[in-house]
């Protein structure tokens, strides 16, 4: 069984080619400081490593005539007695999730109380007959910004027909635009100092610290660990505010305010399921689900997924949809590119499955696809808000000129100045030969043989202050690479093409500078980034329409959905089409009271 995925390739992207043998640690000692670094030691990759489940989800039977929580407090107590720890209980689903040993777990097995035993396996991220209840404005939000805040993504889906119709970069007044709406995000957190999503939160919850503040890092030893940014990413797709980016820092062609997300009048909510470095359990997935709904929201976004099911899981969602007028949760199809949804996707028709295309609408060749799939948003290279500062741009000066470059994720920020040294693959400290010195230098290393944050940890120890690596594949150009973890000790660290690799090998000796600078927006790909296109024209149809079921919601995003032109009709690939918001909201206003019977004609 495959761990969870964190579904945004801009976050697991490759980090090697050819073989992978180990590191072999020959050569000169390392520099003073760097050995003892808490850098990556054995390499491994992001989508083949496997994680150990995080205990058990027990499922006991319902008794008769009990209260539930009565009941689940009674088989937790049962639990713990057979010397086990209960993490959560899930009175509602005669669940609770525990940690216990084999032998206690064998026996607890024979306990004629227990339904089903299964693993509280790993995540990781790859993002009603009655009104709803009311939901008050979080603060002013700001109706007028620039139409180049308008991403291409945000283009394909028609957000801004549906709030912006003559396109001058100001919300119509009286349009849908989410207000009304709480769209909840199960993710990494979010960054709250963002100015795209600061007026829109409006609660949040953190299954990974315990608490009510989700934010995407950690603390450990007094040193704070930042996260990707991948719920922030997702949040800012969704409902970046309008003309809020003022003063944050983005690149090079970009709008000054940023980006305006698929609902910018929608609120947030944000429940914390994954660590910073994208991992965390079945059973907070579980219980974000159930706060997610307790707090009124009418869509749940979900960009993580496993190629596996959970029963456990897959009740929490049809609970959540069949509850009332039902919580539409959509969630990512998977980046395997491979025929089978990943799971929450697949849990029909309880979760929408997401997956994605380009800015052009074609096919992305890593959207997962099969017959769950609902329907495709962009999910290429889409740009969006980030944590403050941690997306990275680079510039590289070799010689007379500047040359293209693209920073690694996790790199190091900061500029240094220093020789080139030449060396090689990086296989070892002595790669770099005698050139290196502890006094500092610029490493050049090409691609290949092992992964790259082995490449970096052997030319740190050699005393490389900045790194270089050349790709080693013409047509991907400087490519997409990682150095696999955060760590406080990386350096600066940037990849060039194939061609510009052989120009500046040829300036081995000369000085170079490598700087890395913090901007708050990035570009990512996968079908994380896809899906929180999806859940954004939902809050817009939400909006126009807040007595319409989850259920009418999904039926209205798949009929109107646009139809792809290499096979039409409904198609593993594609499903139903690119989610259109404009065509969507057009259609609930037609719908009588309540929805009315469904199918829709």
């Amino acid at each position: 069984m495959k761990r969870w995925l964190w579904l945004g390739l801009g976050l697991s992207g490759l980090v090697a080619c050819g073989s992978d043998p180990e590191p072999i640690d020959v050569g000169p000692q390392a520099c003073p400081g760097t050995s003892d670094q808490s850098l990556p030691g054995t390499a491994s990759s992001a989508l083949s490593a496997q994680e150990p489940a995080d205990g058990v989800l027990i499922t006991f039977k319902p008794r008769v005539a009990a209260n539930a929580l009565a009941a689940t407090a009674d088989f937790a107590a049962a639990v713990e007695r057979e010397g086990g720890t209960v993490k959560h209980r899930f009175p509602n689903l005669n669940m609770v999730s525990a940690r216990l040993s084999p032998e206690a777990l064998a026996k607890l097995k024979q306990n004629p109380e227990v339904l089903s035993v299964e693993p509280n396996r790993r995540v990781r991220a790859m993002g009603l007959p009655t009104l709803p209840p009311v939901v008050s404005w979080q603060g002013a939000f700001s109706t007028q910004g620039s139409v180049g805040e308008y991403t291409d993504g945000l283009k394909l889906v028609q957000a801004p027909q549906v709030w912006d119709a003559n396109n001058d970069g100001i919300l119509d007044p009286g349009a849908p635009t989410g207000a009304g709406i709480k769209v909840c995000v199960i993710d990494s957190g979010w960054d709250s100092k963002h100015p795209e999503l600061k007026a829109a939160y409006v609660g949040g919850i953190d299954y990974v610290d315990g608490d009510d503040d989700p934010t995407d890092q950690s603390e450990a030893l007094g040193v704070v660990t930042v996260g990707g940014g991948h719920g922030t990413h997702v949040a800012g797709t969704l409902l970046a505010q309008f003309g809020s980016g003022s003063g944050a820092r983005v690149g090079p062609g970009q709008d000054p305010n940023g980006v305006v997300g698929v609902a910018p009048g929608a609120s947030l909510l944000v429940a914390r399921v994954l660590d910073v470095k994208g991992g965390g359990s079945t059973d907070d997935v579980i219980k974000a689900v159930q706060w997610c709904q307790a707090q009124g929201a009418r869509i749940a976004s979900l960009s993580l997924g496993a190629d596996s099911p959970s029963p456990g899981e897959q009740a929490a969602f049809e609970r959540a949809w069949d509850s009332g007028n039902g919580m539409l949760s959509v969630a990512a199809s998977g980046n395997d590119g491979t025929q089978g949804i990943a799971y929450p996707a697949a849990y029909l028709p309880a979760v929408m499955a997401v997956g994605a295309v380009n800015a052009q609408g074609e096919y992305a060749e890593f959207s997962q696809f099969g017959t769950e799939l609902s329907v495709v948003g962009p999910g290429v290279n889409v740009l969006s808000s980030t944590v403050l500062g941690a997306a990275s741009l680079s510039t590289l000066q070799a010689g007379p000129n500047p040359i293209t470059s693209s920073p690694l994720t996790f790199t190091a920020q900061g500029s240094y100045t220093g020789r080139l040294v030449n060396c090689g693959l990086g296989t070892d400290r002595s790669s770099c030969g005698q050139a290196a010195t502890c006094d500092g230098f610029v490493a050049y290393v090409d691609r290949g043989d092992i992964f790259f944050e082995e490449k970096a940890r052997n030319v740190i120890e050699a005393g490389a202050r900045a790194i270089i690596i050349g790709n080693n594949v013409p047509e991907d150009g400087d490519g997409t690479f990682t150095l696999g973890s955060a760590s406080t000790h990386w350096v600066p660290t940037v990849s060039v093409s194939l061609v510009s690799g052989a120009a500046i090998k040829k300036l081995e000796g000369q000085d170079v500078t490598v700087n890395i600078s913090g901007v708050d927006y990035q570009r990512e790909s996968g079908t994380s980034m896809s899906t929180p296109h999806v859940s954004g024209v939902a809050a817009l149809v939400f909006s126009a329409r807040p007595d319409l079921t989850a259920a009418h919601v999904r039926a209205v995003l798949e009929k109107t959905a646009l139809d792809d032109k290499v096979t039409p009709g409904v198609d593993d690939k594609y499903g139903h089409g690119i989610v259109q918001a404009a065509k969507a909201v057009e259609l609930a206003r037609t719908l009588p009271q309540g929805g009315g019977p469904l199918p829709l004609p």
